[in-house]
């Protein structure tokens, strides 16, 4: 990301930031405290004004957008923590996985891994509360309850692989 800085004599700064494409927001940090906040499409279009803050206001905002008030959790994978040792995690069914076409209740997910599907995530739909009888099939994101071994023995399962980590395919 590339942010320019100028001088606006006797208004303040202009910070420009070049966002994706040719996008830039740009803000205007006015002598008074006033802050403008501008987008500009691409370098042959008008900037067009989204809003203007007080000093105050942008000052309460900006120690929002560094995180002062809530840090989100860095994690590789998405999941929902529901108590000490209890998540909801997301694990993508791969094409080589031997859970492929099984249901869920073929597959023993439950048996093998510990874990327990809560819901389906496939394309733009989800079925929640699959059943038993729940075809799985490659691309599927299944939403799974369970402690952090379960989800590492769904995740290989999903993956290809056998729950304990053996590449089944070799």
């Amino acid at each position: 990301m590339v942010i320019y800085e100028s001088d606006l004599p006797g208004v303040g700064k202009k910070f420009e930031i070049d966002l994706e494409d040719e996008t830039q927001l740009i803000i205007v940090i006015h002598n008074t405290g006033k802050r403008e906040v501008f987008l500009r499409e691409s370098a042959d279009d008008d900037s067009e004004k989204l809003f203007e803050l007080s000093d105050k206001m942008a000052r309460q905002i900006g120690t929002i957008m560094e995180g002062a008030y809530f840090q989100p959790i860095k994690d590789t994978a998405v999941n929902t923590v529901l108590g000490e040792n209890t998540l909801i995690e997301w694990s993508k069914v791969t094409e080589s996985a031997d859970i492929v076409g099984e249901t869920i209740e073929s597959s023993e997910i439950r048996n093998k891994t510990g874990a327990s599907i809560i819901a389906i995530q496939r394309g733009e739909d989800t079925i929640d509360h699959p059943t038993a009888d729940t075809v799985i099939e490659h691309g599927d994101t299944l939403v799974a309850v369970g402690d952090r071994e379960s989800h590492r023995k769904l995740e290989n399962l999903a993956g290809g692989e056998s729950p304990e980590g053996d590449d089944l395919n070799e």
